[in-house]
Parts: C-alpha cells; sequence; structure tokens
C-alpha cells in the first residue's frame, strides 16, 4: 500500500468512539492475519507501509479503509463471486466494513490487553524437509526507475525424472521481491544466455527468452506453497536446469536478493503427470486476430479451444502486459452447461499468479474453453507504457501485449476428480484463531438520498448526495467495474463521454463502503 497515493474524504464520523470498532478487539485481528504477511518490516510491503504497530497503522487509518473497500487490498485481483478459488487472499465484507467504521471514528485504540499478539516471522521453509533445494548466486540488484524482469539458471540440474507434489519459492530479500516463475528448460538456451551475461544471470521479459520452456510454478506475496492435488504432480525431466524469472520492482536505492527454490517429490508409482500448457493463447486459439491494438482505441480479443479428450484441469494462469484491462475464462461443456473459470475485470500486471480451483474440474471430451481480454490503448490507461498511446502488438516487451491462459491439466481426466478437495476454507484462518467482537451488521446503514440526472444520458450524469466522501461506482453487465469516482456533498458532474452506450449499474456506497443506492444507467 503506497502512502498518500489518495486523499480519502471522510464525511463527519457517525459512530462516536464508544460504538466503534477498536484496534485491540477487532482491527489488529484482521490486519495480522491478512495484512502483515507483506505489510512488515522484511516484507514486499514493508517499505511502503509497515502495520505491525498500531501508531503506523492508525496514521493511515484512511488508505487503509479506502485500499480495502475497493479490495485492492489485500491483492486477489480474480473476482471471487465468478468463482471461488483456493487460497483466496480477500476479506469480508464484514471485515471491510468493521475498518471502515474504525477509521471513521477517528481509529480509537481500545484496550491493548485484548489485541492478539505480533505475528512471528521466523523464516522457516514451509518445506522443512525438501527433496531438493537450490538458490540462485549472489545477485547485488541495482538502483533503477524501471522495474527489472531478470532470470537465473539454478545450480540444480535434474538427475532423473520426478513428479513435483509441492514447489516452494523462499525470497531472498522479501522487501524487493515482487514475484517469481519457475520454469524447466531442456535445451540448455538459458545456460547459453546466462553465460553471454557478465553478471549473474540474465535479463528478460515476459518469460525465460528460451521457446516452449515449460512453466512450472508462480510464487506471488502471500501465496503459500504450491501444491498439487493428491495422486497428481508436475513432471520434472532428467537433464532440465531450473530456471527462475524475478521482478524486481524500480527501487531507489542497491539490495541483494539470493532467491531459494524447495522442492517436494510425489512417489512415482501411479502418480498422474501434470502439464501446464496455454491452452488458449493469441496464435493458435485466438479466433479475431491478430493482437494489434492501435493508438487511441479499447478492443476485446477471444480464444476458443476444443478439448479433444477428457481431461482434468486443476489450476488456471491467465497472462497478458499493461495495456490489458480485463481477462475471463469459461468452459461450456456438451450439454451447454457453462463452468465459470476465472474473471480478472480489473487486470493488474504486477499481480498475477496460477489460481488453484478448490475442487479439480472434470471436462469430457468436446467441452470447449473460451477466453476474452480487453485491452485499453488509450490515454484513459494509466498502465499505458506509451505517452501518446501508439500501436501495439504482440510480442515479449514491456510495450507489448499477450493473451495467454495457461491451464494445468491431467489426462485421462476421471469424473471421480471433482470429489478431491484442495482448499474447503470459506475464509483464510485468523492469526491465533483471533475474532472480531464488533457486530457490524446490527446497524442499517444510514439512509442517503441519491439523485442521478438525466437518465438516459449522453455526456454527462449529475450525481446528488448528502454527504461527501461517498464513491459512484459504474459497472458493465458482467459486473465489471468501468468507472469510479468519489463524491462530494451536493450535485456532482460525472464525464461519461467516453464509456461505451449502453446499460450500467450506477451504485454509490456510503463512507462505511455500504451500498447505498444501485439503478440502471442508460447511456447514449
Amino acid at each position: 500500500m503506497r502512502r498518500n497515493l489518495f486523499t480519502c474524504i471522510m464525511a463527519a464520523p457517525l459512530l462516536s468512539t464508544a460504538q466503534a470498532p477498536t484496534w485491540a478487539d477487532d482491527v489488529a485481528c484482521i490486519v495480522y492475519s491478512h495484512c502483515v504477511t507483506c505489510h512488515r518490516e522484511g516484507g514486499v510491503g514493508g517499505h511502503h507501509l509497515d502495520l505491525t504497530t498500531y501508531e503506523e497503522a492508525h496514521d493511515h487509518r484512511d488508505d487503509i479503509a479506502l485500499y480495502t473497500s475497493y479490495r485492492l487490498m489485500p491483492p486477489w485481483p480474480p473476482d471471487e463471486s465468478y468463482r471461488s478459488l483456493a487460497h483466496e487472499r480477500v476479506l469480508t465484507q464484514d471485515e471491510i466494513d468493521i475498518i471502515a467504521a474504525w477509521a471513521e471514528a477517528d481509529g480509537p485504540q481500545g484496550n491493548m490487553a485484548n489485541a492478539p499478539s505480533l505475528p512471528v516471522f521466523s523464516g522457516a521453509w514451509e518445506i522443512a524437509e525438501p527433496d531438493a533445494s537450490t538458490r540462485m548466486a549472489d545477485y547485488d540488484i541495482p538502483i533503477s526507475s524501471e522495474d527489472l524482469y531478470r532470470c537465473f539458471v539454478l545450480p540444480y540440474q535434474v538427475a532423473e525424472n520426478h513428479f513435483i507434489k509441492r514447489l516452494e519459492v523462499v525470497p531472498g530479500n522479501r522487501e524487493v521481491v515482487h514475484h517469481v516463475l519457475v520454469f524447466q528448460d531442456t535445451t540448455g538456451q538459458a545456460q547459453q544466455l546466462d553465460a553471454a551475461d557478465p553478471d549473474p544471470g540474465y535479463t528478460n521479459f515476459g518469460g525465460i527468452g528460451v521457446d516452449n520452456a515449460p512453466l512450472v510454478g508462480i510464487w506471488a506475496p502471500g501465496s503459500p506453497a504450491m501444491s498439487t492435488p493428491d495422486g497428481m504432480g508436475i513432471k520434472l525431466y532428467q537433464g532440465a536446469d531450473l530456471v527462475i524469472q524475478v521482478h524486481y520492482p524500480a527501487d531507489d536505492e542497491p539490495r541483494l536478493d539470493s532467491t531459494r527454490i524447495n522442492l517436494e517429490f510425489a512417489d512415482g508409482q501411479g502418480t498422474r503427470e501434470i502439464g501446464i500448457v496455454p491452452a488458449l493463447d493469441h496464435l493458435y486459439t485466438i479466433t479475431d486476430g491478430p493482437l494489434v491494438i492501435p493508438p487511441n482505441e479499447v478492443r476485446t480479443f477471444h480464444a476458443q479451444f476444443n478439448v479433444p479428450f477428457q481431461t482434468t484441469i486443476t489450476a488456471i494462469g491467465p497472462h497478458a502486459h499493461l495495456v490489458c484491462t480485463s481477462m475471463k475464462a469459461y468452459a461450456v461443456a456438451p450439454g451447454n452447461d457453462t463452468i465459470p473459470l476465472v474473471d480478472i475485470p480489473a487486470w493488474d500486471f504486477h499481480w498475477q499468479g496460477m489460481y488453484q480451483f478448490r475442487r479439480p474440474i472434470y471436462l469430457p471430451t468436446g467441452t470447449v474453453l473460451y477466453g476474452e481480454a480487453t485491452y485499453d490503448n488509450t490515454a484513459n490507461n494509466p498502465n499505458n507504457p506509451n505517452d501518446p498511446p501508439q500501436q501495439v502488438t504482440l510480442g515479449e516487451a514491456t510495450t507489448d501485449e499477450m493473451m495467454l491462459f495457461y491451464f494445468a491439466y491431467t489426462t485421462p481426466g476421471l469424473p471421480m476428480d471433482s470429489l478431491i478437495i484442495v482448499d474447503d476454507s470459506p475464509h483464510a484462518p485468523h492469526h491465533e484463531n483471533c475474532q472480531t467482537s464488533f457486530n457490524i451488521g446490527i446497524e442499517e446503514a444510514a439512509a442517503v438520498e441519491v439523485r442521478l440526472a438525466p437518465v438516459p444520458a449522453t455526456d454527462q450524469v449529475r450525481v446528488s448526495v448528502p454527504l461527501s466522501g461517498c464513491m459512484l461506482r459504474l459497472m458493465d453487465a458482467q459486473g465489471r467495474m468501468v468507472l469510479a469516482v468519489r463524491l462530494n456533498s451536493g450535485d456532482n458532474p460525472v464525464d461519461v463521454a467516453r464509456l461505451a452506450r449502453g446499460t450500467l449499474i450506477a451504485e454509490v456506497r456510503d463512507t462505511r463502503g455500504r451500498a447505498v443506492h444501485r439503478s440502471p444507467l442508460i447511456l447514449r
């Protein structure tokens, strides 16, 4: 979470301190359970914001409330209402409301004797006794105004075929390692690229610079060790090199990293092989390519793949670059049953991963996979790498684009695979099993009179609310947010001229993040 990225305009407190949640009794439990894995000294978010103390959290209470209310933190791009996935890093609406109410009441501390103890981060490996453990050479990360994508061939060559049951990434420096992609290379090309660079590793964006190098795993902050369902494993081929691509964000001081990979192997007997392939892609399965986005245009591309055999999928990993704004995938089984897979309505290149299903999904022969991705190559896209916008085409450079949906799969798939439980927890367990004591649900949202006019609208709509700090969100038919505007008390002119014509849903949330108004908004 970045300090002072937004100034949160809060309305006059609706709760007295006596009625409000406190840090000790409520908010510390939420923060210690869901936030301090990253937002602590030595964590990837620690140099932006350390949330291990009440004082620091209190100083940034409005930013915390703002980021959590928009579900920007904890970072979990998939829409859990479209499909709930394993190991979700999400807050419940009650937790979001408690943080908002605490910030609104000026962040009372409460009796610190009631607070849970601060989590202890020992640095111990999650895979305590790995079958293989290897780390990259020490690398001095240079000062840079741009993000760095550095690839390293690890000093471990596979002596015989193995099946990976669990894979753990142990960042050597959690303050700077943003995410890690793990590949295997059986061609020796990565070694050649490494040898051509005088420093440890070599720089390459997108992948590792080796054609068709199989992806083995993805790690992002807050992720547990990657595991495969019971009876399955990712095949690691004899003679392969393990190669990692590490993303280092731009930094204004030099740092050192030496990231490690720990592997736990499955018993070879009877283990079913999991492969990871981009079954939906920008070359072979795209249906309306080529992937070209002209300047000042928004375009959506689609991909389709007919599954030729019974298969079971265990995870999905969408991948695109900076101009992309949304990605979605689903399957249609014989009989026309639609199976939602993943929906990322606000794509963020910096937060992507391989998402496991709570249970493997069996796909009979004849199932059709569908993928779609939208790209905004206009000045309205804050992530657009070009100013002014330039034509963007397919490629691996930062300024190029991609459309890939990686699938972890095994074949032949069995209907009973869907009975295997990967994660059946409805919510991530809390630190020390702590619980909040404040019941946000007993209070009704304060009445907020909202008026929108004109409807239908063309270039502008006026939104009237009685309180400053309310938020207008406009969403399309798929529930994707296309515009968000913070409102002042009185009439607020909102520019909608650049939005696509059609019917949107206008939602207004009050200063505690509660929806107080929903209505159709027709744009003509």
